[in-house]
């Protein structure tokens, strides 16, 4: 009986509820910009988006807003819920994209520059729009990993479209870049508009934020560093 009624209570439970159980169980972090794919079941990112749904009418409802009667507003709890999780939030959510990775048979030795490559993420203090621009510069040495050109897009795509701030998807893109590839070096810029900025606050529209993560030989030797950031500033 006992075990019947613990079964019961955890189905009955929100799936928010038991995701979060799953990752306090593990001892792991699961801030705003931590990927959780590992602990979703199957059938659950679904369920998920549909108590998002009904929390967000919620809001609305507090916000005061006749949904009943409002045409434009009956169907924006699920228009919202479902961007978040398919598209704006989706690297939170799903698992990293299949990247194959190639051995550097010719033993390339030069710099490469990927850039720039537009990337979207959101401010995780007001869930605003990022919208900026980021090159990668890749120092490669003969047992490192290439991967293809549309791959670099997809990684940072994975990353960033996560609530964020700047600073921190940089440094998160350096670290994924650098396991899959195992450069000499790595360098990211990033350059972009933020509309917690532009939109509210001081709502300033011409202000951008530019950071840099260096690592490696970008770190180690100024020439290099100096080349990188002088090629891109011609390309911007």
């Amino acid at each position: 009986m006992a075990t019947e009624k613990t079964q019961t209570s955890v189905h009955d439970q929100l799936v928010s509820t038991r995701i979060r159980a799953r990752i306090k169980a593990a001892g792991v972090r699961f801030h705003a910009n931590d990927n959780i794919a590992a602990f979703i079941e199957e059938g659950e990112l679904e369920q998920l988006q549909a108590e998002v749904q009904s929390k967000l009418a919620a809001v609305l409802e507090s916000l005061v807003i006749d949904v009943e009667s409002d045409h434009n507003t009956q169907d924006t709890a699920k228009r919202v819920a479902k961007m978040y999780f398919q598209e704006v939030f989706r690297g939170r959510y799903q698992p990293a994209p299949p990247v194959t990775e190639f051995p550097n048979i010719e033993r390339l030795n030069q710099l490469m520059i990927v850039g720039p490559i537009t990337v979207r993420s959101a401010c995780s203090h007001h869930l605003c729009p990022i919208m900026g621009k980021v090159w990668v510069g890749v120092m490669p040495n003969e047992h490192s990993n290439l991967i293809g050109l549309s791959k670099y897009a997809r990684l940072l795509e994975w990353v960033m479209s996560r609530p964020q701030i700047q600073e921190e998807a940089v440094s998160q893109a350096a670290d994924l870049l650098m396991k899959k590839l195992q450069p000499d070096g790595l360098a990211i810029v990033m350059e972009a508009d933020h509309f917690c900025m532009h939109w509210r606050g001081v709502k300033d529209t011409e202000s951008k934020m530019i950071n840099s993560v260096m690592r490696g030989s970008f770190l180690r030797d100024a020439n290099l560093r100096r080349e990188f950031l002088a090629l891109i500033s011609k390309r911007g």
